[in-house]
């Protein structure tokens, strides 16, 4: 009995071995838990045209929009796992936890992690007819204005959400928030005067910056970006409000018991692709910076998701902000 448990075991991992060297053998599957066209799905788009030659195979991009990221994100957990349904998401994989109370996966459980992508530093900009013209001058604008202040966000759980409920958490002002459903509709009050404040992604932020249809004041990086767009922005910390640094981070995820064989082979091919100079020249034109440390592998990784997830719980917890 022992030896025919033996053979059965070695037979099982002869089979996974040898499948994983043939991986992929039909096209993969990157779910992008939001819209096309969206920063996120561009991430994914230029991943997987950077992917497709370390592993020898086609990638397509399937949008599953809805609830903050969470359907997709509970499609690919509830895959089967076999390397051919993956998952490109960003820090709602950490948010998402404090944010909806009935989840249909567990972040820390669920998935396998294969390795981060980015940082996309954020921008604090206003309408343009905004009367302050630097961050000092705003930060007296916003003390001369309290209770009267509208700070506009793409949405419960997005980026501009996040960065909006740190920002007055750490100074300590509470201000209107007004969701809409998506970045381009808040732009596009924004840019009308309709509302006063966003702090959004690079992403999003730099064609209205370069256009002058907003005014812009500090980045939420730890240093300053190098885009020429941005580049005479100061960071928050050095406008005076220290310590404060936010970033949207985009990561890779397969089901939770993938073969290792092929977890392996995917990290070894997203680590080709943050090297792969196109994919580096259309990141960092966008304001990204290309993951480079231990993050990249599994283990920073998922070490770094728990970080967020202890960081970001208290902040939303602390605003109320919940759903369904």
């Amino acid at each position: 009995m022992k030896r025919l448990l033996m053979a059965a075991v070695a037979a099982t991992l002869t089979a996974t071995g040898a499948f994983a060297q043939d991986y992929p053998t039909k096209p993969i599957t990157f779910v992008v838990p939001f819209a096309a066209g969206g920063p996120t799905d561009k991430v994914a788009r230029d991943l997987a045209e950077a992917m497709r030659k370390p592993l020898g195979g086609q990638i397509i991009i399937e949008n599953v929009a809805g609830a903050g990221g969470t359907l997709g994100q509970t499609k690919v957990a509830k895959a089967s796992p076999d390397g051919y349904t993956l998952l490109v998401a960003h820090i709602a994989m950490a948010t998402a936890p404090a944010l909806y109370r009935n989840l249909q996966y567990k972040t820390l459980e669920d998935f396998e992690y294969l390795g981060m992508i980015n940082e996309v530093p954020m921008t604090l900009i206003s309408r343009p007819t905004l009367p302050a013209n630097n961050y000092a001058e705003l930060s007296k604008w916003i003390n001369d204005n309290k209770g009267k202040i509208n700070l506009a966000n793409a949405g419960l759980g997005s980026a501009s959400h996040l960065c909006g409920l740190l920002f007055q958490s750490s100074i300590k002002v509470e201000m209107v928030t007004v969701p809409y459903k998506g970045t381009g509709p808040a732009m596009t009050d924004l840019i009308g005067g309709q509302v006063d404040l966003m702090c959004d992604q690079t992403t999003n932020t730099t064609p209205q910056i370069e256009g002058g249809k907003v005014k812009a004041f500090a980045v939420t990086s730890p240093k300053r970006l190098s885009t020429p767009a941005l580049k005479d922005l100061p960071t928050l910390d050095e406008a005076g409000l220290k310590g404060f640094q936010v970033a949207i981070w985009h990561a890779l995820y397969a089901p939770k018991g993938t073969p290792k064989p092929i977890l392996e082979k995917l990290n070894a091919a997203l680590k080709a692709a943050l090297k792969d100079p196109e994919f580096v020249k259309r990141e960092e034109a966008l304001g990204a910076v290309i993951v480079s440390d231990d993050r990249v592998n599994p283990e920073g990784h998922k070490k770094f998701v728990e970080s967020e997830i202890n960081k970001w719980g208290p902040i939303i917890r602390a605003a109320g902000t919940y759903a369904d």
